[in-house]
Formats: C-alpha cells, sequence, structure tokens
C-alpha cells in the first residue's frame, strides 16, 4: 500500500536527484554530490522490510546511486 509518505520522499529523492544531475551538467561536482547524497535520505522504496527482503532491483539502484557518489566525491577531491 503506498501511503504519503512513500510518496513525499519519492518527490524529494527525485527532485534532488534531478539537481544533482542538473549541478554535475553545469560543472559543480560538489553540489552535485551533496544534492546526490542527500537523496539517499529519501529512499524511495517502501521501507517497512530489512534490505534482505528488498527486490534485487531495487538493492542494485541504490549500490549504483552509491557508486556513483563516491565517483562524484572522488572528482570533488582530485580536483
Amino acid at each position: 500500500m503506498k501511503t504519503h509518505i512513500s510518496t513525499f520522499n519519492q518527490v524529494l529523492y527525485g527532485g534532488f536527484v534531478l539537481m544533482a544531475v542538473y549541478f554535475t551538467v553545469q560543472g559543480d561536482y560538489s553540489t552535485a554530490a551533496s544534492n546526490l547524497g542527500i537523496s539517499l535520505i529519501f529512499d524511495p522504496f517502501d521501507k517497512s522490510g530489512s534490505w534482505n527482503e528488498r527486490a534485487m532491483w531495487q538493492r542494485v539502484w541504490l549500490i549504483v546511486h552509491l557508486v556513483v557518489l563516491f565517483g562524484l566525491f572522488g572528482v570533488v577531491i582530485t580536483t
């Protein structure tokens, strides 16, 4: 069942990811990394189960998200 909180989280997650994409295109990698990191706070998936109970595609999505975030932080640190 979809609740108002999960819809709210999905909207905020999407907004922060879009801002991260925008700032990456603009070349502001530190702001992009910050927005991408903040977006993980608003997990867009159902949080009622444990990590192992999530669908595989959800786990892969979040891991890829984290890898991209670490990549952006690496760019910020090296430049």
